[in-house]
């Protein structure tokens, strides 16, 4: 598994999930008891692992996500 994005924001992970299994890519999502055991302070990022082969294909969806916030094509 190789890391996709680091992230405390729980509506963009809930989105990004989504989305990936929306293209049949499994995702983990690691730290996230850690995250809410440290509390408010933000310091443990949760991270989203994807497999080796589904690396690229997920980078994609991300840098689509980033032109439609931005108001590019997509």
């Amino acid at each position: 598994m190789e890391e996709l994005v680091r992230t405390n924001d729980a509506v963009f992970l809930s989105w990004l999930t989504a989305q990936l299994a929306g293209e049949n890519i499994e995702a983990v999502v690691l730290d996230a008891h850690a995250s809410v055991m440290e509390g408010s302070i933000s310091a443990i990022q949760r991270r989203v692992m994807v497999g080796s082969d589904d690396l690229n294909r997920a980078k994609l969806l991300l840098i689509e996500a980033e032109e439609i916030q931005n108001g590019g094509p997509a």
